[in-house]
């Protein structure tokens, strides 16, 4: 173990600087009464998280919290499996269409997402212009202004930046399934449904168990999205628990409440985490 320090020393030292430090001062945090410009005045034991169960509409952020990742990521992996099936095949000008998937991925989400805000404006929008054009409405329509529509746009919004990464992802792995693989799997009779559900998609299981954790924890901490499209929105009925610590921390001023809020999502993700890989134990196939 000694031999071997230097060589592991300095990841173990960024572990430690950038994941168990920062983990271990949240939980500290937690603990303590702080004031809005963040004085210690003492410990609080459970008392932040008392009063975190005690929020005006917690139960209602928590099932929001849970539709946004089932669905966001739900919706990213099957709309990715099918893109990169298509990605998968030889036709003109592929080599463009890989590149265009790339760009909602390179731009930053706040330009994304302020983009999809003014294109769905009221007054303004040229999807609102567009439906009152083609007399599909009579007026521009808020769909940014109600709790409702506004986190369904964010979800739309949420798997339209997630699919790239998806996509790659998976089309890493179908390209590493050899061609052979396939070809006897044809040869034997089997259709195209066939080959795809018991041949290529057991294979595919360690790329769609990566992208599935990834995606869960940049959409189970994701802030920009809702904060731009329901920021907005007075009460909490389209928040989630990431967007009620941002609340907490900049609108309440409740440091150690947020910190709090920051330490049950932490849990909460690992919880999530290690639930699925219990469940779909993705390193199965390669193990056999």
């Amino acid at each position: 173990m000694l031999v071997a320090l230097p060589w592991i020393g300095p990841a173990i030292a960024l572990i430690v600087a950038i994941v168990l430090f920062p983990a271990g001062f949240m939980i500290w945090t937690s603990t303590r009464n702080l004031s809005a410009a963040g004085r210690d005045r003492g410990n609080a034991g459970l008392q932040n998280f008392s009063e975190l169960f005690d929020t005006d509409g917690l139960a209602r952020i928590f099932v929001n919290t849970a539709i946004w990742v089932v669905v966001v990521v739900g919706l990213t992996l099957l709309l990715s499996l099918a893109l990169a099936q298509f990605l998968d095949k030889e036709f003109p000008g592929r080599k463009l269409v890989r590149l265009a998937i790339l760009v909602p991925w390179a731009a930053s989400v706040v330009m994304t997402t302020t983009i999809f805000y003014y294109m769905l404006d009221q007054d303004v929008g040229i999807v609102n212009r567009l439906l009152v054009d083609l007399g599909v409405l009579d007026r521009g329509y808020g769909f940014t202004k109600q709790p409702v529509q506004a986190f369904l746009v964010a979800i739309v919004v949420a798997v339209f930046v997630s699919i790239p990464f998806t996509t790659y992802t998976i089309l890493a792995g179908l390209q590493s399934i050899p061609s052979d693989v396939r070809e006897a799997a044809a040869v034997d009779g089997a259709s195209p449904w066939q080959r795809y559900r018991m041949i290529i998609l057991p294979q595919l299981r360690p790329a769609i168990a990566v992208a599935t954790i990834v995606n869960m924890i940049n959409v189970f901490n994701s802030l920009p999205i809702l904060q731009v499209l329901t920021g907005s929105i007075a009460g909490y009925k389209s928040d989630t628990t990431t967007t009620l610590t941002f609340k907490l921390l900049r609108q309440g001023g409740h440091i150690d409440t947020a910190a709090a809020m920051s330490v049950l999502n932490f849990v909460l993700i690992l919880v999530i985490i290690g639930i699925y890989v219990v469940a779909v134990r993705p390193m199965d196939e390669v193990d056999r």
